[in-house]
């Protein structure tokens, strides 16, 4: 039995349930999970929880995201991404009646300068999000497109990447063009609904072309193995716990304190327990801790009360026999 991290490279194709399922076969254990769907043409950063790490995916979900993007002018579809079906709507044409789509560095950062920040959402109809128990991309398929309220979400970083020296890229094929961008957002965004506001506020139509997130918390694009290499290591003579990042990684921006052992017995049954003197003065009302053993291994996740001063274990990772 293994409990820990896996940080996947999701290749194209694959649902995020699909590389869970594949992790599954791969390291013969039942108690796989992941946190932060990504679309199915999407790559990159999947956290993959194994074992008694699935308990922690409550305090992942919220994590910042980075991503790479393609955003594709000329066009919508359906979906909001390559995957759609083209919508042929009139835009914006010169006299010669071909689509305008050449925009200065000056006016592309105009574009991007106005969504940065806290800014609203509303979410598309090919999503998961749930309205009244019903995943939105369900109804979608039936034809049906509902009322949806807007969310707010926080964009930290967006800018423009130039490709070979050149920002927009041009396709006389089809009259499109592609920008390259880069995004740090909060969770819960659409990079979709990003690609296609950014295309209205340059007056055209967009979708998104591609997208790769290179980070989802501290768990970078550098860190991650494809499911290949995940095989292969699996195949080879070494031991799971050498590559599978421990629990605590996944909570390294939590407060820790270490217990003794009466306190860790405590600790393992729920009890709660008092916190000393000049310890815990930082912490907030609330705030999840980190609870350790004398060993140091996370044996739980207390959360504090500020006003008994003490520490209410709450995810309790109870030795496995």
């Amino acid at each position: 039995m293994v409990d820990g991290l896996l940080i996947i490279d999701k290749p194209a194709g694959l649902t995020s349930h699909d590389v869970v399922a594949r992790v599954r076969r791969i390291l013969h254990e039942r108690r796989v999970g992941h946190t932060g769907t990504l679309d199915p043409f999407a790559t990159g950063v999947l956290v993959v929880l194994v074992g008694r790490a699935t308990r922690l995916a409550q305090f992942l979900s919220g994590a910042v995201k980075e991503y790479e993007a393609v955003i594709r002018f000329g066009y919508a579809t359906d979906t909001g991404d390559l995957t759609g079906k083209r919508l042929e709507t009139p835009d914006a044409q010169n006299e010669d009646g071909a689509r305008v789509q050449t925009w200065s560095e000056r006016e592309i950062e105009a574009a991007l300068k106005g969504l940065r920040g806290a800014i609203e959402q509303v979410p598309p109809m090919y999503s998961a999000k749930k309205l009244q128990g019903r995943k939105l991309y369900e109804l979608a398929r039936r034809g049906l497109e509902v009322e949806r309220a807007a969310v707010r979400v926080t964009i930290y970083e967006l800018e423009a990447v130039p490709v070979n020296g050149t920002l927009m890229r041009h396709s006389d094929e089809d009259e499109t063009c592609d920008l390259s961008i880069r995004v740090v957002c909060s969770a819960g965004t659409y990079i979709r609904t990003l690609a296609e506001s950014i295309g209205e506020r340059l007056g055209t139509r967009a979708h998104l072309a591609a997208l790769r997130r290179t980070r989802a918390g501290d768990f970078k694009i550098e860190d991650a193995m494809s499911l290949e290499d995940l095989k292969i290591k699996m195949e080879g003579e070494g031991e799971a716990t050498d590559f599978i990042l421990p629990m605590d990684a996944a909570l390294s921006r939590l407060p820790f304190v270490h217990l003794t052992a009466d306190e860790a017995r405590k600790a393992l049954h729920g009890i709660a327990l008092r916190i000393g003197d000049g310890t815990g003065t930082e912490w907030q009302a609330n705030e999840p801790v980190r609870m350790r053993d004398p060993l140091g291994h996370l044996i739980a996740v207390g959360f504090y009360d500020a006003a008994s001063r003490s520490l209410h274990p709450r995810v309790v990772f109870s030795p496995e026999k």
